[in-house]
């Protein structure tokens, strides 16, 4: 489960010393690409572009004229952005439209330093599950056990495959309840949601608006802070300090989101947790009374479905048959949803968010699972019931982050051999700087 391959950092170093070109890079990417997994991770592989940038970007460092130290490494984006000349399916067959004609400025900031897009990555349909699964493309398997064929948490699903197995060095998804980090805690790497005003969402297919943001899924902290550093517009990735664990303030949440905890996932977080304090992290136990009204408040489908039926109702009408019934079914809530219950929720969630702000302020983090279990097995969510109920749970500890409309990211705490598990941090606002660094600390008191 633990994997050999460098970090997006450790790429950019072999490029500046010479030891490496982004051709000889891309190319080992695209190997992996085509083999194991790859064929599910990806909708689209762009191999001979991917090819041609990087020989174009090996040329400019070699004139010293290369845009970033980073130019040349290849990674990836989720089958839902826009990217000049391709049809954005978004996981789907009922997509049917022209090629878009710009790219989401999201990508288009990572190809401005020299990132090769290496192919679009799989996803769960309109990114409306947590699972991964997709029955139109094919669901990739968490790295996890694939003798029994697991589940790699979705929707940003090939992205996180694609970066566990070595596919590129980091991926550009979307998080609406949890799509980066879910599946990066069930493949075993680091997954980020920013705050979502930080990442622009244009060109990007949107899920629900209220609840969307874009983030980078990699195989460590520094590398995510990268990718999220110049999708937010920043023209250089700025230095990564760690914080120093030794004082640090983390409220231990509680509330909800122990629930059906399994051992497979309590253990490695409870050493997680020990480490934590090992290292001299004050550790708090919180509770949020507040997160026990989210089930009745999104008991009807809440601002997701709603907002996904508005965008969706032409294209159902068009193209109905070729929806996943699954997705299909979650969408269709939307319609039975009022404007007054719509803004009841919205009122509701203001409620919330207010009163678990106050009870944060107090902490520099919270901490809790990401997930409450390690990867189900793919077989398991043919039965439909099965299907509602582990996606439920999978997305239940992550959508908070969204629905309080902060800054969270998972950072993996198994051991090598165990299952995949997650550590998820949040924090305020607009405080995504001080969470990275806490979690890059975190990263290195975890091992």
């Amino acid at each position: 489960m633990r994997h050999a391959f460098p970090t997006l950092n450790d790429a950019a170093l072999l490029l500046e010393r010479g030891e490496a070109t982004a051709a000889a890079l891309v190319e080992e990417a695209l190997a992996r690409a085509a083999e194991g997994e790859g064929p599910r991770a990806f909708t689209t592989l762009h191999a001979k572009s991917a090819r041609d940038c990087a020989l174009a970007m090996d040329a400019l460092r070699k004139a010293g004229r290369a845009p970033s130290r980073f130019a040349g490494i290849p990674v990836t984006v989720k089958d839902l952005f826009d990217e000049a000349g391709q049809v954005t399916r978004a996981g789907s067959k009922a997509l049917r439209g022209d090629p878009a004609r710009r790219t989401a400025p999201a990508v288009q900031r990572l190809l401005r330093q020299g990132f090769v897009v290496l192919g679009r990555t799989n996803m769960s349909e309109f990114a409306f599950s947590g699972l991964g699964v997709n029955p139109h493309f094919g669901t990739p398997l968490s790295p996890w056990d694939r003798a029994t064929g697991r589940l790699p948490g979705g929707s940003s699903s090939g992205a996180a495959v694609a970066a566990a197995d070595g596919m590129g060095f980091g991926g550009l998804g979307t998080d609406t309840g949890g799509s980066c980090r879910i599946p990066a805690a069930l493949c075993g790497i680091v997954g980020f949601k920013p705050t979502a005003a930080r990442v622009p969402l244009e060109g990007a297919y949107p899920l629900a608006a209220s609840l969307d943001s874009v983030g980078p899924l990699a195989r460590s902290v520094r590398d995510c802070q990268v990718l999220d550093a110049f999708a937010s517009g920043l023209e250089e990735a700025p230095p990564l300090v760690p914080a120093e664990l030794a004082g640090l303030r983390l409220g231990v949440l509680h509330t909800v989101v122990e629930d059906g905890l399994v051992g497979e996932v309590a253990r490695p977080y409870a050493r997680a947790l020990a480490r934590l304090e090992a290292a001299g992290a004050r550790l708090f136990d919180l509770t949020l009374p507040a997160l026990e009204r989210l089930p009745g408040i999104n008991a009807k489908g809440g601002l997701t479905a709603a907002e996904a039926m508005a965008l969706h109702a032409a294209t159902i009408e068009a193209a109905e048959a070729e929806y996943d019934p699954r997705i299909l079914g979650r969408i269709r809530r939307g319609a039975a949803i009022t404007a007054v219950e719509y803004l009841e929720v919205q009122r509701a969630r203001r409620e919330v968010q207010a009163d678990c702000a106050a009870r944060m302020a107090p902490f520099d983090a919270v901490i809790c699972p990401t997930v409450p279990i390690p990867p189900p097995a793919l077989a398991e969510v043919e039965e439909e019931g099965e299907y509602g109920r582990l996606n439920l749970l999978l997305l239940r500890n992550t959508a908070i982050a969204n629905f309080l409309d902060i800054c969270a990211i998972s950072l993996p705490v198994h051991a090598p051999g165990e299952a995949p598990a997650g550590l998820m941090l949040m924090a305020p606002a607009m405080a995504d700087a001080r969470l990275l660094a806490i979690a890059a600390g975190a990263e290195a008191a975890l091992g």
